[in-house]
């Protein structure tokens, strides 16, 4: 059978590699084993489908899956297709995924059979059209397709992170974002078809990007936990005979408290990459020790950034560079320029603290539909034209050292990886409550927050209602543990609503 396919920007690779290692295993989930072969017909079918379905043109197709050949399948044929693809969580409630339809303008939806009822309800109502498209687990490729190819300029994913507005801001990565990306990674890992890598993201989060295409530029297998091994990811290790692990540090931060990083506990991993939080100096020492054979890198990268746009080694403690025990988050990845600037823009004497600034491929055009919010963070630099502000407060202490994370400049924190705006969650307590509202991350941890309390300015109100109301509107991990009802909010002298105050509250218990 000969499938003719063009090679949109972001799958070439994929196709490359299916054609060099055809019966090589490429994706490994839920106890299912397909070879390249096998996953390129999975995806051209779904691809045939929407070509012959969702209509010509440029556009972006939803994926409705978790965890599954049907997610990976749909992805690769969506962009097969030469369409973006756009992430929707299964975990996340109805109105949040409807939303993302919504201001998206997916034109169709990829959605595991498991989920085909919950997904025609996803699309009920909806202004426009959506087809839903349910795979077929045992399809193949037709023998003739013809595809278009996307340009590098058009969305391959859009993602919507946490908005300080309350809604989330959609964040488009284009063809030549990712291609940016993946080109400075080959630079730094040599990665190959005897690599197996782990999958440890929901597609949701756009770390999940690299795992998946660094994977299969390569011919290399995307390996993901199930439900029992998430639980217990030193034995997914293991037993999957990983080459490279990628995570963010709250799960190494749980192997260090289950006793897990034992002296040699991970013989097989090459490469162990840390992101979306900060790494502790500490944890990194002890994962090195647990996988000795193991180079251990800490990324950093906003998504408006493409996935990683620094990069910082691991060799023994950090060189004294580590502010706060923390791992630096390096030097710049790629064809990445970084600045530490004021508010002016003006670049700041080394060893002085200031907001780090990028610029460079990976950087993407703006905002999905939000001229307001990309005016706010995108900027264009007298010396590096379009940049992101990224409202991380860095230092660089010396001039050929690597940058320190130090925090932000907002009220934005990191929840287990995922970047969480306190805006949008106070947005949701006071259209929920008809209160006065506010949020903090607690507690604290070395790499952001473990959770969020809210604080509602009603004693009236059943919190326990509310929470559930909240619950129905973000994802899980947004959804205060805890409210606290109080009869006002603390004020600043400025007569501003005092969020420091009310951590000192939480402190001082």
């Amino acid at each position: 059978m000969t499938t003719r396919l063009q090679a949109p920007v972001l799958a070439a690779g994929f196709l490359r590699s299916a054609e060099l290692f055809p019966t090589r295993p490429a994706l490994e989930v839920d106890g299912e084993s397909l070879t390249y072969d096998e996953l390129r017909g999975r995806a051209t079918a779904i691809a045939w489908t929407l070509a012959s379905q969702a209509g010509e043109g440029p556009a972006l197709t939803a994926v409705l899956a978790s965890r599954s050949a049907t997610a990976f399948a749909g992805v690769l044929g969506v962009l097969l297709g030469g369409h973006g693809y756009v992430p929707l969580e299964p975990r996340y409630p109805p109105a949040r995924n409807r939303l993302i339809l919504e201001r998206s303008g997916c034109r169709a939806l990829v959605v595991d059979r498991a989920l085909a009822d919950a997904a025609t309800e996803l699309v009920a109502g909806l202004r426009e059209r959506v087809l839903v498209v349910v795979p077929d687990e045992g399809g193949t490729a037709a023998e003739r397709v013809f595809l278009r190819e996307a340009r590098p300029e058009e969305p391959a994913y859009l993602l919507f992170t946490s908005g300080s507005t309350g809604a989330p801001k959609g964040v488009a990565v284009s063809h030549a974002n990712v291609r940016a990306f993946l080109d400075a990674i080959d630079a730094r890992y040599d990665l190959n078809e005897s690599d197996r890598l782990s999958q440890m993201f929901d597609l949701t989060f756009d770390l999940s990007a690299f795992d998946m295409f660094a994977a299969w530029e390569h011919g290399a297998c995307v390996c993901c936990p199930d439900a029992k091994q998430l639980l217990k990811p030193s034995d997914f290790i293991r037993d999957t005979s990983l080459t490279v692990w990628f995570s963010v540090p709250s799960v190494a931060m749980f192997l260090q408290r289950l006793g897990a990083l034992k002296p040699a506990a991970f013989p097989t991993l090459r490469l162990s990459l840390f992101c979306g939080e900060g790494l502790p100096d500490d944890l990194a020492a002890a994962w090195a020790e647990a996988a000795p054979g193991s180079n251990v890198d800490n990324l950093y990268g906003p998504t408006e950034a493409t996935i990683a746009c620094t990069a910082q080694r691991w060799n023994g403690r950090s060189a004294g560079h580590a502010v706060n025990g923390l791992v630096p988050i390096g030097t710049p990845l790629g064809e990445t320029s970084t600045r530490v600037v004021d508010r002016s823009l003006r670049e700041v004497p080394h060893g002085t603290a200031g907001e780090l600034l990028l610029s460079g491929p990976q950087v993407v055009a703006g905002y999905w539909d939000d001229e307001a919010a990309t005016a706010q963070s995108f900027v264009s630099h007298p010396e590096l034209g379009h940049s992101y502000l990224t409202g991380d407060r860095v230092v660089q202490l010396t001039a050929d050292g690597p940058l320190a994370y130090l925090g932000r400049l907002d009220s934005q924190i990191k929840i287990l990886g995922h970047r969480v705006e306190l805006g949008e969650v106070e947005a949701a307590l006071r259209e929920e409550a008809s209160a006065d509202a506010l949020a903090v991350g607690w507690p604290r941890t070395a790499s952001g927050a473990a959770g969020i309390v809210g604080f509602v300015a009603d004693r009236s109100i059943d919190p326990v209602a509310l929470r559930g109301r909240i619950a129905a509107r973000l994802p899980d991990y947004m959804v205060p543990r805890e409210l606290r009802l109080l009869a006002e909010l603390p004020l600043t002298a400025n007569g501003k609503r005092d969020r420091n105050a009310l951590i000192a509250l939480l402190e001082a218990e």
